[in-house]
């Protein structure tokens, strides 16, 4: 199984592709002016505090102000180290308006939403995440085999020995995935850098007296480099000379022991006109995707949720019709976990697959969902499927969604996906005529609307407009306004 990166950048933005066997697997797309702050670190101040909603907004300096929960607020103690207190203190025993906070960026804004904040710092290098104010070391639960956890574990605790650092100012650590099969140096290398820098960031809080940045993560393309290297991924393309060096010298630090070939790109034809990714990104913006099976999916996202609905399209099969469903659920369980991750799909996820009364096939589609989404970076939660074909799940959400991030709600339907029907238009016209013939005296009504309309009421509903003048005694007139919408229209008196 074959990966490569392949890396995008121009003045306006930075684009990352994730490839598996020559397709899209994930997009990572940021601006310049909307670039990701997940894990920056600011010295904030309380403008409000909720206690209906047992949180505060606070200011960050980012225009909008962040939101933050009192269950992400533990209080520091003389030694700098968080208080676990009762978890049902309420916020206003936590915060005051005014108050000054370290806080980490912990989800991105998203659409009306400010970005989410936590109190609860962390500092992440490729094999561990340091916890400058926790006290606890921990595994990640991605990590598998006893044996190479407790290896990991015995290592770490030696190198923090090693470092000199006691229980009382050593902070808390994470062991990531990334670190199966390390060795001693290259986890007390990781403690060493992440010493530094938060050594760094610490005297930067304490300078701080007003609301500011106090520590950047770093620029997307790092924290690729840094986050989703494996020894799976062959090669790195970068269209980017000055990046390209700058990726080579960060890989060789950072993970010195994978071989990874970080190739600059100088062909004419766009980096991400290799296997197809500017239509691959462009497909993942559609409702519908199909399936080579001959079925198709239907992918609606709503603030609330998403939902997937998996059809056969009138594809019938060869073979009997159970069968038939079976092909297309399995084939659709693989691609709906691809397509979570393309457009980066997040929060509460409700899947329908077609009904299948078999429970062998139910087995083997529930199966094949699961074993796909195990590729997924982010946090995945999945219930068993319902005897009509359900599968409920959560993925967590920390960035905006692909569809969020390069489109903007339509000025004509405002995000619905819908509009009134030419139809429905001109009965809404027929009736504020109806209404306005009665306030005046006039002997004549002006019709303003689009185009589409205007020759329906002179096409289809000229029959139902010359009973209408009958009825009211008056003559109607039109004109064209091309700036209206569908659905806009002015009646006037004259």
């Amino acid at each position: 199984m074959s990966e490569e990166i392949l890396i995008n950048i121009t003045p306006m933005e930075t684009r990352i592709a994730l490839i598996e066997n020559r397709l899209l697997q994930e997009i990572f797309i940021e601006r310049r002016n909307s670039g990701g702050r997940v894990g920056s670190i600011y010295h904030g101040q309380v403008v409000r505090v909720m206690p209906g909603m047992d949180a505060a907004f606070v200011d960050i300096g980012l225009g909008k102000a962040g939101f933050i929960h009192a269950l992400d607020i533990s209080p520091i103690a003389e030694g700098g180290f968080e208080v676990r207190e009762d978890p049902h203190r309420g916020i206003e025993a936590l915060v005051r308006e005014g108050q000054f906070l370290v806080v980490q960026v912990v989800k991105d804004a998203i659409s009306t939403k400010g970005a989410r904040l936590s109190t609860h710092l962390t500092l992440p290098s490729r094999n561990l995440v340091f916890l400058p104010r926790g006290q606890h070391l921990r595994i990640s639960q991605s990590l598998q085999g006893e044996e190479e956890r407790s290896r990991l574990m015995t290592v770490l605790e030696q190198c923090l020995v090693d470092e000199g650092k006691t229980l009382l100012d050593r902070g808390g650590y994470i062991i990531r995935t990334a670190a199966e099969g390390v060795t001693a140096a290259e986890i007390r290398e990781d403690i060493r850098y992440l010493s530094r820098l938060w050594e760094k960031v610490e005297k930067r809080i304490v300078k701080s007296g007003t609301i500011k940045t106090v520590h950047n993560e770093v620029p997307l393309y790092i924290r690729v480099i840094r986050d989703f290297i494996t020894p799976r991924v062959e090669k790195i393309r970068v269209d980017n000379k000055q990046l390209c060096d700058e990726i080579t010298q960060f890989s060789g630090g950072c993970v010195p022991d994978l071989k990874v070939d970080v190739e600059l790109y100088l062909e004419d034809r766009p980096i991400f006109d290799i296997y197809g990714i500017e239509d691959e990104i462009n497909k993942a913006l559609d409702r519908k995707v199909k399936l080579k099976s001959g079925g198709d999916l239907i992918i609606d996202q709503t603030e609330a949720m998403t939902t997937i609905d998996v059809n056969t399209a009138g594809y019938l099969g060869s073979s009997n019709q159970a069968e038939t469903i079976l092909k297309i659920n399995l084939e659709a369980a693989v691609e709906i976990a691809r397509q979570l991750r393309v457009r980066n799909l997040g929060g509460i996820v409700i899947v329908d697959f077609i009904d299948m009364t078999e429970l062998d096939h139910q087995r083997q589609v529930q199966q094949t969902f699961n074993k796909a989404l195990e590729k997924d970076h982010a946090r995945t939660a999945t219930t068993d499927l319902s005897p009509i074909g359900l599968i409920e799940m959560t993925r967590k959400r920390t960035r905006e969604s692909l569809g969020q991030v390069v489109n903007d709600p339509c000025i004509v339907c405002a995000g619905r996906g819908r509009q009134k029907s030419a139809e429905t238009v001109c009965c809404e016209i027929f009736r504020e005529m109806l209404r306005v013939v009665n306030t005046c005296e006039n002997d004549m009504l002006l019709v303003i609307a689009s185009q589409i309309i205007v020759d329906r009421l002179l096409d289809e509903e000229f029959t139902g407009l010359t009973e209408l003048e009958e009825l009211v005694g008056k003559t109607v007139k039109f004109e064209v306004e091309p700036m209206y919408t569908l659905g806009q229209f002015d009646i006037v008196l004259s």
